[in-house]
Formats: C-alpha cells, sequence, structure tokens
C-alpha cells in the first residue's frame, strides 16, 4: 500500500483517479482499485478541484538554451527530422547534457508538427497480386490437447477472394505446405505475392533489400510467382491481409469449441471463408466477394503440379552412373541428365530432383538404404549429348527382377534360377 500524501508522477494514473471520480466511485474504491491511500486519493482530488498546476511543468526545460543550435539542425533537414539523430548531434557538438526523451517534449511543444505525408492509394489489376500473413490462435484443443494453431492468410488484393489454411507451427514445411493449400483453395498462381519479412521467406534484412529465404525463392521459381517483402515496420503495405487477419477472428475463433484434428477445423474455416465472401462487397467492382473472385480466377495463372513442401535444397551434377549425393545417399536420375547440374529437395518423406524447374525424379527420403535406384531411369535412347547405357540382356533383366521380389517370393536356387536364363 503507498504512503498518504506519495507523490503520483504518472499522468495517466492521475487522469484515472479524475475520471473514476467522475463516475461517481467513492474515494475508499478508488484507492482499493488502484491500490493507494484513501488520503492520496483526496490529497489529489483537492488539487484537481483548485486547478493547481505541478511546478515541475513549469520548470525551463534543458534543451530551451540549445533552441539556436536546434533551429538550425531543423532547418537544415526538413521533412527527414530524426530526433534521435538530432540528440546525438547536439551531445556531439554542443555537450548536450539533456534525455532523448526531454528533447522529444522541447520540439513537441516549442515547434509545429511536421508535415505528414499522404500515403497513394492504388488498386492492382485481376491476378496481379496477393498478400500473405499468420494469425496465431492460443490455447485451440485439437484431439483433447491444447496447443497453439496458425491461420497461413492469403487474400487477393483485386477481388478480396481469401484462402486460410491451418498448421501447427511455422516452420518452413508448414509455410510451403500453407503455400499450397492456399493455391489450391483460390485456383491459381497470382503474379506476386507480398509477404512480411518473417524468416521463411526473407532469410537476413528486410524489404527490397532483404536477402530471400533461398528454400523459399527456389519454390516461387518452381510454381513461378515473384516474392515482394514489405519493408519493415509498414504493415500498412499489406493492409488487405491486416485487415482480414483481423475480422477473420471474428468470423471463426477456434477457441471456442474443442475439435476432434485439424481436418475437422480446415472444413469448419473453409466454410466461413465461404459463406463471408458471398457476404461481403468487393471495393473494386462493387459486386460481391465471391462474384469477384470466381471472375479473378479467369486471370490468375494456371494451377500447375505443385512441389512438396520441402525444408533442404542443394544443387548437384549428376555423375556418369546417373547419381546424385544428397545427405548421405545416392539417388538416380534419367541418365540423360547426366553431366548437368539439377537440383535436390528434401520434403516431407520425398526426394524430388528437378532440372529447369520440373521435376524429374521422386525417391523416398532418409530411407536405410545408401543407394536408392529406379532401373526406368538407364531405359530410353540416346540424346545427342548423352550415349543411352548399354541395354540388360536376359541374365540382367533376370536379376533386375530377382531384386524386385520380395524375399519370400524368391527361388531358393538362385543359381538354377540364373543358369537356367544363361544357357
Amino acid at each position: 500500500m503507498a504512503e498518504a500524501g506519495v507523490a503520483i508522477t504518472d499522468l495517466e494514473l492521475r487522469m484515472t483517479i479524475k475520471t473514476l471520480a467522475a463516475k461517481g466511485q467513492s474515494k475508499r474504491a478508488i484507492a482499493r482499485q488502484l491500490d493507494l491511500c484513501e488520503g492520496t486519493v483526496r490529497y489529489h482530488l483537492r488539487r484537481i478541484a483548485a486547478g493547481s498546476i505541478d511546478g515541475r511543468s513549469q520548470q525551463r526545460r534543458v534543451a530551451e538554451s540549445y533552441r539556436e543550435a536546434i533551429d538550425h539542425w531543423i532547418a537544415g533537414h526538413g521533412e527527414a527530422n530524426n530526433l534521435a539523430a538530432l540528440h546525438d548531434w547536439l551531445v556531439a557538438e554542443h555537450d548536450y547534457t539533456g534525455s532523448l526523451r526531454s528533447l522529444q517534449r522541447f520540439v513537441r511543444d516549442a515547434y509545429p508538427p511536421p508535415p505528414r505525408r499522404a500515403r497513394r492509394r492504388i488498386e492492382t489489376p485481376p491476378g496481379a497480386q496477393a498478400q500473405a500473413d499468420w494469425a496465431s490462435y492460443p490455447r485451440v484443443v485439437v484431439a483433447g490437447e491444447a496447443a497453439t494453431l496458425h491461420a497461413f492468410h492469403l487474400v487477393l488484393s483485386h477481388s478480396r477472394g481469401e484462402a486460410v489454411v491451418w498448421a501447427r507451427d511455422q516452420t518452413q514445411l508448414s509455410w510451403l505446405s500453407s503455400h499450397n493449400g492456399a493455391f489450391s483453395r483460390l485456383g491459381g498462381i497470382p503474379a506476386v505475392v507480398r509477404v512480411d519479412n518473417t524468416k521463411t521467406a526473407v532469410a537476413h534484412g528486410a524489404g527490397v533489400w532483404g536477402q530471400l529465404n533461398e528454400t523459399y525463392r527456389r519454390y516461387a521459381m518452381t510454381v513461378r510467382f515473384h516474392i515482394d517483402p514489405c519493408a519493415p515496420y509498414s504493415p500498412e503495405h499489406k493492409g488487405k491481409v491486416e485487415r482480414t487477419v483481423r475480422t477473420g477472428r471474428d468470423r471463426l475463433d477456434p477457441g471456442r469449441r474443442p475439435w476432434d484434428d485439424l481436418a475437422e477445423l480446415q472444413a469448419a474455416s473453409d466454410a466461413a471463408v465461404e459463406q463471408s465472401a458471398r457476404r461481403r462487397c468487393c471495393p473494386a467492382t462493387g459486386s460481391s466477394v465471391w462474384e469477384a473472385w470466381q471472375d479473378e480466377r479467369q486471370h490468375l495463372a494456371p494451377l500447375p503440379m505443385l512441389p512438396q513442401p520441402f525444408d533442404h535444397v542443394a544443387t548437384r551434377e549428376v555423375g556418369g552412373d546417373a547419381l546424385v549425393h544428397f545427405e548421405g545417399r545416392q539417388y538416380s536420375v534419367p541418365f540423360a541428365h547426366v553431366g548437368r547440374r539439377v537440383e535436390l529437395r528434401g520434403a516431407a518423406g520425398v526426394v524430388q530432383i528437378l532440372a529447369e524447374h520440373s521435376i524429374i525424379a521422386e525417391h523416398p527420403r532418409r530411407t536405410e538404404r545408401r543407394l536408392v535406384i529406379d532401373p526406368a531411369h538407364y531405359e530410353g535412347r540416346s540424346t545427342p549429348s548423352v550415349i543411352a547405357p548399354t541395354p540388360l540382356g536376359r541374365l540382367g533383366r533376370r536379376l533386375q527382377e530377382l531384386a524386385a521380389m520380395p524375399v519370400e517370393h524368391r527361388p531358393i536356387d538362385l543359381y538354377a534360377a540364373l543358369a537356367e536364363v544363361a544357357r
């Protein structure tokens, strides 16, 4: 409990006392609510009633003595006033002893506010842009367990058509799989996706100066869209998805009821998104968001075979035996790619191998085997740059058949089985 007569230095707290008293609360109730002595509340209410002014507000500020230097600095910097930079300059050049906060108060009271910069409002054409963002929901009960779930929002900037995909985390695999789910729900690929500076999108830095996450960059090249990171601390640059995230919490709050699994929540979310789209009006067209989205789908790039979400990517040259090394194993590729560089992606359970952004091979990932071969990769005709491997003879084909058989179905006498073929 605060001692009687202790000064309240927080202006907000003094105004709280005044507001509570105006609403008819007793002095004892105010003191109990704010953890103060009743005498302290009475003291400040008397001062407020008498119109007393805190003498400290009448004291001369330290920055007043530096008025001429401050005038000179502000005149030279115009709109680009940065009070932190002004404070550093005063300390370095004029031995200023005041704090940055006191300088900010002085400039606020002594100078007119800087001019406000108007923002340009534009509407993007159909199919040009989508905006992406995450929303997190703590304490959602799924399959009897409370967990934090994450909703990935992708909003078409023209029609405001929206897709929401639920995930258990915000890892790289979840980021890419959520893109797959959102693109499938929207029915196509926009030319540009504007994203925040999350590490799954921008590895270092921020905005146009940032370095894109290499995995995400490869994914975008495959699906064929351009990544447009927002400038830092500029949520208004993707205001459409920010607004959708806010309204989405009212549309479907997953914490209001338990869910059997994530699929049940996803189905309820899809239904809520469609119902909202049929009800809302699209500002750009005047029709419903649902109708505007159906029209915009014609301007989206066709939905390709979406790649598996992946968390590891590498580039390798294909050896003369049509094998590439990846994660301590060797994987086969079609022999026509011998000598070329291919891209390998470690996805959930599979390794995908791509050439010129197209998938040319796929194998199980992290198997016990260290050599993973598809015999079909060694079949076919020669190309202008690669001669086809020597075809298998009868014995070679029989060996392949035996290797592919389950152990329990193989002949007991392998020598006899092979000798019969060799005759």
